[in-house]
């Protein structure tokens, strides 16, 4: 499979042209090989992730969180010379998908976790830089907050989360990563019973506590799991010839 073809695919698929001002540069990052066989899929962009790619004979890394943000890097020395060269010394390519991945409606971060809650009633969440890049809706009953916990306990039975609540939960407002107190403002004001988020700041305790909507925090790499297999699975269908395969590496944060 051409990269240009696979490149084209995602770009249309996850809208990246939508997300213009996401302070990441989504897309292509890093141009290697045209020809794709094996494509390595991960959260992060880092040394550990592309040894393990090139390890592999990977010939593609597609990524969340990748390694062109901004105006940075201004200099490829320490460890972006490290990184960027593990890449150009196996001309392996590097994509990266930040709030298009975070938002999209199918294979998203946030729209996955819905569908892990089953939620219903969905309408947008968590206005961020000019995006909505979660989701909000409903249990189909009211359920404990320890039970909705525990939907993710069973899926995730190694990881500790953190849990601030009590009472029944039936309004769940969706937003993985480190959504943070501007995800949490946006709960309290929309009257959400539950937050599900990836970190849980200090300074959100308080305000959650006193609000009475409760956070449940699965861990911002956790969170983001989600988007980036559910991606994979979908191109699994869309280019059987390619072999792919993601790689975790939790960072227990």
């Amino acid at each position: 499979m051409q990269r240009q073809q696979i490149v084209e695919y995602l770009d249309g698929f996850l809208n990246i042209a939508a997300f213009a001002d996401d302070v990441s540069n989504n897309g292509l990052q890093v141009e290697g090989k045209q020809e794709i066989r094996k494509i390595a899929f991960g959260v992060d962009a880092c040394q550990l992730l592309f040894e393990y790619a090139a390890k592999w004979c990977a010939d593609m890394v597609i990524v969340h969180h990748g390694l062109s943000w901004g105006a940075f890097p201004k200099r490829l020395t320490g460890i972006e010379a490290k990184r960027f060269g593990a890449l150009f010394r196996k001309d392996i390519n590097l994509y990266a998908a930040h709030l298009p991945l975070d938002a999209h409606g199918e294979v998203g971060n946030n729209a996955v976790l819905c569908d892990i809650l089953k939620l219903k009633k969905r309408i947008p969440f968590c206005r961020y830089h000019g995006y909505d890049i979660g989701f909000g809706g409903e249990l189909s009953k009211e359920m404990p907050l320890e039970s909705v916990a525990g939907i993710f306990q069973q899926l995730y039975p190694e990881e500790e989360f953190t849990l601030l609540g009590s009472g029944n939960i039936r309004r769940i407002a969706v937003c993985s990563g480190g959504g943070g107190m501007d995800a949490l403002d946006q709960a309290i004001d929309q009257k959400y019973d539950l937050l599900v988020t990836g970190e849980l700041s200090h300074v959100m305790y308080y305000p959650a506590l006193e609000s009475g909507v409760g956070v449940l925090a699965l861990g911002h790499y956790t969170s983001e799991t989600t988007g980036i297999n559910a991606l994979m699975k979908k191109m699994q269908k869309e280019f059987a010839n390619v072999e792919m395969r993601f790689f975790d590496l939790p960072t227990l944060l």
